[in-house]
């Protein structure tokens, strides 16, 4: 299985458009939040389903605050990561995907790329497509491949 995960999209799109021609075929699309009302935008153009959890400036959405699905043996939590502090650490989110019995966490909010596989849990963020906050200031995604025997493999994409 074959996951594009972005976040702090911010309604622009033209970066999504670009990582959706560099990654060709995907069959899920998880997206961590402040899509400020393009989440319609984003279902119509990935081609396959589409997970969209809340951010800090998703304001009246109906978007749900934080999302837990189930991909192959592997719980992955989805939050934006405002909740959790992520911005003065990563202690609290950790703590709250192992409570909810993840081993996968990914986040937003930062706008900054962050991978950290740990013994019990990997947590992520994909960094911005729009507003790109670490050192080049260059937009980010990830790609997560799920192969057949369970195993995760992530790269760190850039625009």
């Amino acid at each position: 299985m074959r996951v594009l995960i972005i976040s702090d999209t911010h309604k622009l799109h033209k970066n999504l458009d670009v990582a959706l021609k560099q990654v060709g075929k995907i069959d899920l699309l998880l997206h961590m939040g402040d899509v400020e009302g393009g989440e319609d935008y984003i279902e119509a153009v990935a081609g396959c389903p589409v997970k969209i959890v809340a951010g800090n400036n998703d304001y009246f959405s109906q978007l749900n605050r934080e999302e837990e699905i189930q991909l192959g043996n592997h719980h992955i939590f989805m939050t934006h990561g405002h909740y959790y502090y992520v911005s003065v650490g990563m202690e609290r989110i950790k703590e709250e995907g192992l409570a909810r019995g993840a081993d996968i966490v990914m986040f937003g909010h930062t706008h900054r790329p962050y991978l950290d596989r740990g013994d019990k849990i990997t947590v992520l963020n994909p960094g911005s497509l729009s507003y790109p906050r670490q050192e080049g200031f260059r937009a980010s995604y990830m790609i997560m491949e799920i192969h057949e025997d369970d195993s995760v493999e992530y790269e760190l994409h850039y625009i």
